[in-house]
């Protein structure tokens, strides 16, 4: 039974497996929700995929916080009369049967109205009656079904829309503009209204001035309002003293727009209004190509991504109420249960602290913590029911204070001077002084040429392709990382990645996998009474290691012991029919001594006689070590450890020779260590996966984090990776590299195409047709150069 598969979820079942309509659950929770299906006759869920669903995790006591009036008014997008409506993160949803039970929800509860999903965004929107169901029952029936919503404290703040239905209503006045004034300029390039001594059409020669004052009006809303933003940069700049790309692209545009208007003003030709519509639409759309990222992914994560919501506050000793966080004050007492969050700096009053501080501190072993200690906020309980006391609010509390350090507020991008505006600043200066020589060239042998020269210059040497040649080149390359599950902030992430040279990692969650740990016994084996006793008081202990131990242990029945003791941070006794069995420290089994050894330890006496020792190592993440040596050979390596130096001599056979290692690093330390770092000119790039590593991720040139899903929790960061793609960084590295070089080699092809339209606007031969061709075509070839070259690089990416 053991190679058997849950038919619900598709998890490998154990000897404990359920049997129930001739199939296999691994659970009573995959057996309830496919009765649940059966019942509501959508058993089609199972068609879909095998193995569709998720094991439903559900306790009641868990949404009782949903009963207050002043959390469900936070969470509720819509609500009037018998209808609301309400968003949740689903994180489970995976696959096309999670989207078809999701939107059949209706099927299993008369009180949901409609239900409709975002994979991409794994959220769905649920439309309830008020009346029928609370929004306790929604979320109740979503768990019970395995799709738990992720309600955190960031659920009940309003979101920032991100602005791009502006951009793609630009791109669209400018697509049309431009489709429609290519159409109108037909005559001029044939030229059908006779100004190259050639016939003239009469019919054409009719409308001339019609389908001249057309493309006037077509161009206007795309100068004003399409191309809006790039005259008021340009203006920025100047005023800030600053000759950004945007200042020769504003120019040229100007100039185009002025110099057109006034040819057909005076009857002196059709303008450049075709190059015009044409530069801002291919402007727009590189634009929108560079500002498109991950939607689904947050990159600026804090404590209230993972906080929860509301806590239970205890009012007196039969009492107790669910409240916002925010409502929390000091001295209050609160109830924390097993595997909840200490969302304030508080002490311990009753029951037994097992803190689990991992994702604050780094440190994989949990903290006990006696009656009277000092907890603090960020911490999870994994004993049982505990008593505290708030010592401070929520505001005031370590976790939150880490998250006031200035750098968290600090712009990271405006650290970094822009490619292209570098190059920008110089092409700048190059276009305005060679528009300056000409123009007095021509002052002296043929002023009737000047203005038009001068004009001529700045319409030409417009950089459309230089400014399109690093969003298309940088945004084909953040499309194709994401797919391969490296998922950059912005374009200008892949700017900082190609400069670093220097690499810090954490330990903890990073280069370790969030597997169960690798556990070895050594010593006399004992026998099945002995593993039996040792199971059975293994099942009466909370603590990590024993929770940990007990899965290797082969099935046994677990009977009541006669006695059971826990010494907290030392170990575990129990007696059975007179047979006793003790697991923990060396010194409590009462071995006097004991190799010396940084390894976790568990200890094992039967019936007061020593039998041997359980070791608990890390599991490392598959092809670390390549990793490592890869990088070592472009980057300086350097590790950064929340954690104790128990791993220091797998990780100096793991790691390259002589690489720096520093344990029991609180947040600030690394937030320290790498600030250092860059004062000494270094380009850091940090990789962390836990909140003790947010400070160093946001400090950092380069931050990191890596997840074993991108849709659950990371610290805030300029990239998130997938832990199964942490060996192929070293390459995402070089791509970063070989992506700037090709940006480097579309600005030379992107400058030789402006030498050439120079050289027709110096010599005064610039006609319409000759920059309607240019313009264009130095753009088509430049995204397509650029295009083929990336994905061209993209290649052994994985």
């Amino acid at each position: 039974m053991d190679s058997q598969t849950c038919y619900h979820c598709g998890d490998i079942c154990s000897s404990t497996a359920i049997v129930y309509d001739k199939k296999i659950f691994c659970c009573h929770g995959c057996k309830t929700v496919y009765d649940l299906m059966k019942s509501n006759d959508l058993l089609y869920y199972y068609e879909l995929n095998e193995g569709a669903g998720t094991s439903p995790l559900h306790s009641r006591e868990k949404y009782v916080f949903l009963d207050s009036p002043e959390i469900v008014e936070r969470l509720l997008e819509f609500n009037h009369g018998d209808h609301q409506v309400v968003q949740f993160n689903i994180p489970s949803i995976h696959c096309s049967s999670c989207i078809w039970v999701l939107e059949n929800l209706q099927k299993i509860h008369p009180g949901i109205q409609a239900s409709q999903v975002d994979f991409p965004k794994k959220k769905v929107r649920i439309t309830y009656s008020s009346q029928l169901l609370s929004l306790r029952n929604v979320v109740e029936l979503l768990a019970r079904i395995g799709y738990e919503p992720h309600i955190a404290l960031d659920s009940a703040e309003p979101k920032e829309k991100k602005a791009n239905h502006s951009l793609i209503l630009k791109i669209g006045v400018a697509g049309f503009a431009f489709g429609n004034i290519m159409f109108l300029s037909f005559p001029e390039y044939f030229d059908l209204y006779g100004n190259q001594n050639t016939t003239a059409d009469p019919w054409f020669v009719y409308y001339k001035d019609l389908f001249r004052w057309i493309m006037f009006g077509l161009s206007v809303p795309v100068v004003f309002y399409a191309g809006r933003d790039y005259l008021i940069s340009a203006y920025k700049g100047i005023r800030s003293r600053l000759l950004n790309i945007d200042v020769p692209i504003a120019l040229g545009i100007l100039v185009l727009f002025i110099r057109s208007s006034i040819e057909i003003l005076f009857d002196l030709g059709s303008g450049f209004f075709d190059s015009l519509s044409g530069l801002v639409f291919f402007l727009l759309v590189g634009k929108y190509f560079q500002n498109k990222t991950y939607d689904f992914l947050s990159f600026e994560r804090d404590y209230k991504s993972y906080f929860p919501l509301a806590v239970t506050r205890l009012l007196d000793r039969d009492r107790e109420e669910s409240v916002a966080i925010y409502e929390v004050n000091m001295e209050d007492h609160l109830i924390l249960r097993h595997g909840e969050l200490i969302p304030v700096d508080c002490k311990l009053l009753q029951g037994r602290g097992w803190i689990d501080y991992s994702f604050v501190t780094g440190e994989s072993n949990p903290v006990t913590v006696n009656q009277g200690d000092k907890i603090f906020a960020g911490g999870k309980q994994m004993g049982g029911r505990i008593e505290v006391e708030v010592l401070k609010t929520i505001n005031q509390s370590y976790l939150t204070q880490l998250w006031e350090h200035s750098i968290f507020k600090e712009n990271k991008v405006s650290r970094f001077q822009n490619l292209t505006d570098r190059i920008g600043k110089h092409f700048t200066l190059a276009v305005l002084s060679i528009a300056t020589v000409a123009t007095a060239y021509w002052l002296y042998f043929d002023p009737s040429k000047a203005l038009n020269v001068f004009t001529a210059v700045l319409i030409i040497a417009c950089p459309c392709a230089l400014a399109l040649s690093a969003p298309f080149a940088l945004g084909n390359m953040l499309r194709i990382f994401g797919r391969l599950k490296f998922y950059l902030k912005n374009t200008q992430s892949i700017e900082r990645m190609a400069k670093v040279d220097t690499a810090i990692f954490d330990k903890t969650g990073t280069l370790t996998s969030q597997v169960e740990p690798e556990i070895r016994y050594y010593g006399m084996p004992l026998n099945k009474e002995e593993e039996a006793l040792l199971k059975t008081t293994l099942h009466t202990s909370n603590h990590p290691l024993s929770r940990s131990l007990r899965q290797i242990l082969s099935d046994h029945d677990i009977r009541p012991l006669e006695s059971f003791e826990e010494i907290e941070g030392s170990g575990v006794t129990g007696v059975q029919d007179g047979h006793s069995i003790k697991a923990g420290r060396a010194d409590f089994v009462n071995l006097s001594a004991k190799d010396p050894t940084d390894e976790t330890q568990v200890h094992i006496s039967a019936n007061d006689k020593y039998k041997g020792y359980y070791t608990f190592r890390n599991t490392y993440r598959e092809g670390i070590g390549e990793l490592m040596h890869e990088l070592k050979s472009r980057l300086d390596l350097a590790l950064l450890s929340g954690d104790n130096a128990g791993e220091r001599g797998r990780l100096e056979r793991l790691l390259p020779r002589l690489t720096p290692m520093y344990f029991e690093q609180k947040p600030e330390d690394k937030l320290r260590f790498v600030s250092d770092l860059q004062s000494q000119d270094k380009t850091v790039m940090m990789v962390g996966d836990g909140l003790n590593d947010a400070g160093a991720l946001a400090q950092s040139d380069l931050g990191i984090a890596v997840t074993e899903d991108a849709n659950i929790f990371s610290p805030a960061c300029d990239a998130i990776i997938d832990a199964g793609k942490l060996k192929f960084l070293g390459r995402y590295i070089a791509a970063s590299r070989q992506t700037i070089r090709i940006i480097k080699m579309s600005f030379v092809l992107s400058l030789l195409y402006n030498v050439i339209g120079l050289y027709f606007a110096v010599t005064g031969q610039l006609v319409p047709v000759i920059a309607a061709i240019l313009m264009p075509l130095s753009s088509i070839t430049v995204v397509a150069f650029v295009t083929l070259a990336t994905r061209w690089t993209s290649r052994n990416l994985e």
